[in-house]
C-alpha cells in the first residue's frame, strides 16, 4: 500500500480509503465486518464513515454503517489501528437525526459526535468532517453543479469552528475536515481558523471522478498552497465507470437497480463518455474499473481515494489499483476525452 501524510498531519493514511456507506442497507454487519478485515490486511488503514450511513438516508437505519464498524473494533479491539473518520449532517430537513433541522451548531454537532462515538465504541475520532455546508448549495448532482445563490440565514462559520475547537480540546476529535465544499467556503474556513486560532481543515471529501473533474477547477490549488487535500469519492460515478450500466443495463442488487439513484449519469453525453473510457480500458488489457480508480490515485492532490465495495470481488480490484501505474500516453488520452465533453456529470 501507498500512504499519504493528511493535511499538514503527521498522520500517514493509506491511498485507497475503504468507503462504508452500503453496510446496513445493501451489506450486512458480517459482510462489513469481512471488508474491513481484508482491506486491513492489503493495508488499508484509513475508514470513511459518517452519522447519516447507510445510504440512501432513512430513519430506521440511519447509524447502522458506524454501528457495525463499532462492533468490528469491539470484536478485534485494533481501534488505534485505524485511522477513523466520520461526518456531521449538515443542514437538512431529516428530523430523525435530533428531532428537527440539522444544522452545523453547538446543539447539533455535540450531540452528533457523542451518537457516533457511541455507536463506533470508541472515544475518539481521528477526522471529524462536516457533511455538507450549513449554507444551501446544489450537491449530489442537482442543479448540474452550478451556483445558485439562496439568500438565507446560515450558521456563522466561526461558530461552527468554535465547536468543533471545543471537540479537538476535549480529545474527541483530532483533525477537522470539510465535505461537499467549494472553493469560497474552504478559504473561508481558513482564513477564519488562521485569524481566530481556531482548527484548521486537513481535508475536502468532494466528488471526483472521470465523469466529473470540477474540483480541479477551483480546488485543487489549495492542496499545494494550503496543505488541504482531496479525499475522492464517487471515483467509479456510482459504478457507471465500470461499464456495468451500459446499453440499459441494470445489474440485480445494484445501487442503482435498488434505489434508483442514478439518473445523473443517464444522459446521452455521459453514456458517450463512459463508452469511450470503457472501450479504451478494453483496450489497454484494464479492468475498466481499476483504470478509473487508477486515474484517481494518480492525481499529487488526493491524498486518498475512497473506494466503495458491495462485494469482495470489487472491494479486490478496487484495492489494488494502487498498484496500477497509469502511463503518460493513458493519461493523455483519458485527458483528451475529458476535452471533448468536460464533466458531464458534475
Amino acid at each position: 500500500m501507498k500512504y499519504k501524510k493528511l493535511g499538514n498531519t503527521d498522520i500517514d493514511v493509506s491511498l485507497i480509503c475503504l468507503g462504508t456507506m452500503t453496510w446496513g442497507q445493501q451489506n450486512t454487519e458480517e459482510e462489513g465486518h469481512e471488508q474491513m478485515d481484508y482491506a486491513v490486511e492489503r493495508g488499508v488503514n484509513f475508514f470513511d464513515t459518517a452519522e447519516l450511513y447507510s445510504i440512501p438516508p432513512k430513519a430506521e437505519t440511519q447509524g447502522s454503517t458506524e454501528t457495525i464498524i463499532g462492533t468490528w473494533f469491539k470484536k478485534n479491539n485494533n481501534r488505534e489501528k485505524i485511522i477513523l473518520a466520520t461526518k456531521v449532517a449538515g443542514r437538512s430537513g431529516m428530523d430523525w437525526f435530533r428531532g428537527g433541522e440539522t444544522r452545523l451548531d453547538k446543539k447539533n454537532i455535540e450531540s452528533a459526535i457523542e451518537g457516533s462515538l457511541k455507536r463506533l465504541q470508541t472515544d475518539y475520532v481521528d477526522l471529524y468532517q462536516l457533511h455538507w455546508p450549513d449554507r444551501p448549495l446544489p450537491m449530489f448532482g442537482g442543479g448540474s453543479g452550478l451556483y445558485k445563490h439562496y439568500d438565507m440565514e446560515s450558521i456563522q462559520i466561526s461558530e461552527t469552528l468554535e465547536v468543533l475547537k471545543s471537540l479537538v480540546d476535549s480529545g474527541k476529535v483530532r483533525y477537522i475536515g470539510l465535505s461537499n465544499e467549494t472553493p469560497w467556503g474552504l478559504s473561508e474556513f481558513i482564513r477564519i481558523a488562521d485569524q481566530m486560532n481556531l482548527p484548521r481543515v486537513q481535508s475536502v471529501q468532494n466528488a471526483y471522478n472521470l465523469l466529473n473533474r470540477t474540483y480541479e477547477y477551483g480546488m485543487s490549488e489549495f492542496y499545494f498552497r494550503s496543505e488541504v487535500g482531496l479525499l475522492a469519492y464517487s471515483p467509479l460515478a456510482q459504478g457507471y465507470l465500470s461499464g456495468k450500466y451500459l446499453n440499459g443495463a441494470m445489474p440485480k442488487g445494484s445501487r442503482t437497480q435498488l434505489f434508483g439513484r442514478g439518473q445523473r449519469y443517464e444522459t446521452e453525453s455521459a453514456e458517450n463518455s463512459i463508452n469511450k473510457y470503457v472501450d479504451y480500458a478494453k483496450e489497454i488489457n484494464m479492468d475498466p474499473s481499476v483504470m478509473a480508480n487508477a486515474f484517481v490515485n494518480s492525481r499529487d492532490f488526493v491524498t486518498s481515494n475512497i473506494i466503495g465495495a458491495t462485494t469482495m470481488e470489487q472491494l479486490k480490484l478496487a484495492i489494488d489499483s494502487f498498484e496500477v501505474e497509469l502511463s503518460e500516453e493513458n493519461l493523455a488520452y483519458l485527458d483528451q476525452v475529458h476535452a471533448a465533453c468536460p464533466n458531464p456529470c458534475p
